[in-house]
């Protein structure tokens, strides 16, 4: 996703949760508008970062800008939702909604520790049964070759 798209999806989430505020009932309702914007943001975060390590062509600076701002504009308006719980007396809810998140946020951040732990444990297997094959050659030629001048030898003093 390239920056702009980034920029346009968490704009259109904070509009449609906006527009979603003056029509719902209870705080309750907003949920599956709010997982929009939440999933919007998270992609634009990545693209955030994927702009920042240069990810990007152009100006990855000018594009990070943009999005940091956006992002800071994303950060307000999820302190006016916190405020739509507070103010409908769901504290509670929105203390739940946090602790959650962070333990998702936890669990994946073992799970991708965990991923990355097998892959360099797997590259280290392969690496090993690269250098057990060179070896194993190495020595089959060495043997070979001593074979060779041995019989060679024996062959001259006959």
């Amino acid at each position: 996703m390239d920056p702009i798209s980034a920029l346009a999806a968490v704009s259109s989430a904070v509009a449609l949760v906006k527009k979603a505020v003056k029509t719902v009932q209870d705080v309750q309702s907003l949920g599956p508008v709010l997982g929009q914007y939440f999933d919007a943001k998270a992609q634009a975060i990545e693209v955030v970062e994927k702009a920042k390590t240069g990810g990007f062509k152009g100006s990855a600076l000018g594009k990070a800008l943009e999005l940091e701002l956006a992002l800071e504009q994303a950060r307000e308006f999820e302190e006016q939702v916190k405020m739509l719980f507070f103010q409908s007396n769901k504290m509670e809810v929105w203390a739940r909604i946090t602790a959650r998140a962070k333990q998702m946020e936890a669990d994946a951040a073992r799970a991708e520790g965990k991923r990355k732990a097998e892959a360099k444990r797997r590259q280290a297997e392969i690496d090993d049964m690269f250098l057990i094959g060179i070896a194993v050659m190495t020595t089959l030629f060495v043997i070979g070759l001593t074979f060779y001048f041995v019989v060679d030898a024996m062959q001259r003093h006959v």
